[in-house]
C-alpha cells in the first residue's frame, strides 16, 4: 500500500523548507555582518586620517606659536615694544645696582666644632 502524504507529520513536510530558509537567513545575516564590518573599518580609517591631519596641524601651530613667543621674549623685541608704548624704561645706572657679596662657608669634618664656632660667632657682638 502506498503511503499517503496526508498521514505524514507536519515536521516532515515542512522540514526541508525550514532548513532552506534557516540556511538562507544564516548566509544573508553573515553577508550583512561582513558588509557592516567593512563599512565600519572604512569609517574608522577615515576618522584616524582626519585626526592624524589635525594632530599634524596642531603640532605645526604649536611650533609656529612657540617660535613667535621666543621672538617676543627676546630682549631686542622687549626693548622695541617698551619704546613703542612710551613706558620710559631705561637700563639701570651702575649706582642703582646693589651687589651683595656672599661668604663661602667651608664645612669641617667635625660638625660639633662647627656648631660651637657658630655659637661663638653669634654671641660676639
Amino acid at each position: 500500500m502506498a503511503k499517503n502524504r496526508k498521514n505524514q507529520a507536519a515536521a516532515i513536510r515542512f522540514g526541508p523548507a525550514l532548513k532552506a530558509s534557516f540556511l538562507c537567513l544564516l548566509i544573508g545575516g553573515s553577508a550583512l555582518g561582513y558588509v557592516w564590518q567593512k563599512n565600519e573599518i572604512n569609517r574608522l580609517g577615515q576618522q584616524i586620517l582626519e585626526r592624524e591631519k589635525r594632530l599634524v596641524q596642531t603640532q605645526n601651530d604649536n611650533k609656529r606659536l612657540g617660535d613667535q613667543i621666543a621672538i617676543l621674549h627676546s630682549p631686542v623685541m622687549l626693548d622695541r615694544r617698551a619704546k613703542e608704548l612710551c613706558l620710559g624704561l631705561v637700563p639701570a645706572q651702575p649706582l642703582q645696582v646693589v651687589r651683595i657679596a656672599e661668604m663661602l662657608v667651608t664645612q669641617e669634618k667635625n660638625s660639633s666644632r662647627q656648631f660651637a664656632q657658630r655659637l661663638a660667632i653669634q654671641q660676639t657682638p
